[in-house]
């Protein structure tokens, strides 16, 4: 008899619908928080390419089902796979299943976390997270590779890792994504950044109640569906390869050694490589 860790859960983890030359790409682990398992990455990957290659898809939005955008990686629901095998897609890492020590945990992550989000930032078509609740952590990085991020009112965005010990998600990207006194303060502290204060520091382009964020971000998405495709694709590689210039690669490179020196010191000196800390005691951490 399956236990129910072993019970596949029901329904897709991705959800695809068009609204005209606008593809809706949602996260669909709602009872989760959306939280991120290698099925849900993998799908997403698919959502993606799939709008890509339509011609008629000018716009990408990506969201998530009921109340959050994303809580996160997936460190402990009933449909975590961190053990499971599943085929790259953006890196050539050999298989990461059954590896020993650091090697195992340092090749998933690198496919699933920062492997797709860099696949994902250069899309040639533009993209906009429309956020609402929970944007924490992983969620963070799925919001930070899109161009442009719509939040809603009651939106918050958090990095609470160093709780774990850790110096921040995969996909370092907080002091490019906000003033680095900004980003000392989320990393540091660990606490709730609100959505107005996430746009008063540049991290999020536009707040709008919650009951308008469908339409205030589709409504965004026709209008950059009416620009010129390979304009668009251009003005995209031009703005990465700036952010690059100004070091965003290096610093990603460089702090994902760290991450994983933090996961290897946590292994040898705790109960696990993520410090003994769970779902409930991060989210506790946020409330505090």
């Amino acid at each position: 008899m399956s236990t129910q860790a072993e019970m596949p859960e029901e329904g897709e983890p991705i959800l695809y619908a068009e609204d005209g030359p606008v593809a809706l790409v949602t996260l669909n682990r709602p009872r989760y928080r959306n939280a991120q398992n290698a099925r849900l990455l993998q799908a997403l990957d698919a959502a993606l390419r799939r709008a890509v290659a339509n011609d008629a898809i000018s716009a990408i939005v990506l969201g998530g089902a009921g109340d959050h955008f994303s809580a996160g990686h997936d460190i402990g629901t009933p449909g975590r796979d961190i053990h499971k095998s599943f085929p790259r897609i953006a890196t050539t890492w050999w298989e990461h299943e059954g590896r020993a020590g650091a090697e195992g945990t340092f090749v998933r992550e690198d496919e699933l976390y920062l492997g797709l989000c860099r696949r994902w930032r250069a899309l040639p078509k533009p993209t906009i997270a429309k956020v609402q609740g929970a944007c924490i952590a992983g969620g963070l990085m799925l919001a930070w590779v899109c161009d442009l991020i719509v939040a809603s009112e009651d939106a918050f965005f958090a990095d609470p890792v160093l709780r774990m010990g850790i110096p921040g998600v995969e996909y370092f990207a907080h002091p490019f994504m906000m003033p680095p006194r900004i980003a000392r303060e989320m990393l540091l502290l660990g606490e709730r950044m609100p959505a107005r204060r996430a746009y008063e520091v540049g991290m999020v382009n536009r707040v709008v109640p919650r009951a308008e964020l469908d339409e205030a971000t589709l409504a965004m998405a026709r209008k950059l569906a009416e620009m010129p495709r390979f304009g668009l694709a251009l003005a995209k590689r031009a703005l990465n390869q700036a952010e690059d210039r100004m070091g965003l690669q290096d610093t990603i490179e460089a702090t994902y050694g760290l991450h994983h020196l933090a996961h290897s010191h946590n292994a040898l000196t705790q109960s696990d490589y993520l410090a003994g800390q769970d779902p409930k005691s991060m989210a506790a951490s946020l409330k505090k």
